[in-house]
């Protein structure tokens, strides 16, 4: 998969192979599930931060319009939660002005059947008509294939949203991708499966600091 050949994203190449676990504090309980380190939590913090000034200086530049941020649950959550304290920061900070900004946190769901097949099923969102006429953000962990954002995004703009964009911390390359592009991006990633910063596996290793590869044993 060729690389997204965009400015503002840090490519991490094919052939990296990362950091060796027994150089950081990884718990006891997943030492023999994780391969090596493949970005530091110092390093996710350090990249946070440069997205969160990405994002509140182009939503300032847009007459400090108010932000409905929106978390794609669950991996999502930490990212999500860094990115906006990073926000709010810059909001508490910045002598000229500020962007408002409101929350809300979903999951989705697949429709059964075929006909729904470019949509899918918003959880969490009481009212998705409350979206018309707001800027709307949305933070997710992770993009794969990009299909599912696809889907999402064509599900919001049914309720005539002002504006939307996409902040996700890793974009993978994969040949399987649609070829979607996110407004921001963290890091892109070659096709591995990583776990750790709220990326699970069955559930596991959303508590792990670092984004990892997960052991092939």
């Amino acid at each position: 998969m060729a690389s997204l050949d965009l400015e503002r994203v840090l490519k991490i190449p094919d052939d990296y192979e990362g950091f060796p676990t027994s150089l950081f504090c990884v718990p006891k309980h997943y030492e023999d599930s994780i391969g090596n380190v493949l970005i530091t939590h110092g390093t996710i913090q350090d990249r946070i931060e440069k997205l969160a000034r990405d994002v509140f200086y182009d939503f300032y530049k847009q007459n400090k319009e108010p932000v409905h941020a929106i978390c794609v649950l669950k991996g999502g959550y930490k990212f999500f939660s860094d990115l906006l304290d990073k926000v709010n920061a810059l909001n508490s900070n910045h002598s000229e002005g500020s962007v408002p900004i409101s929350v809300d946190f979903i999951r989705l769901k697949s429709y059964e059947n075929t006909e729904s097949s470019g949509e899918v099923n918003i959880i969490g969102l009481d009212n998705l008509d409350s979206l018309a006429g707001k800027n709307v953000l949305i933070v997710e962990d992770i993009i794969d294939t990009g299909k599912t954002m696809n889907k999402l995004l064509n599900t919001i703009q049914k309720y005539r949203p002002k504006s939307v964009k996409v902040a996700c911390l890793l974009r993978k390359r994969t040949p399987l991708s649609s070829g979607y592009i996110p407004d921001y991006v963290g890091f892109e990633i070659p096709d591995k499966f990583v776990i750790g910063y709220a990326l699970d596996y069955n559930e596991y290793f959303r508590d792990l600091l670092h984004i990892c590869v997960i052991s092939e044993n």
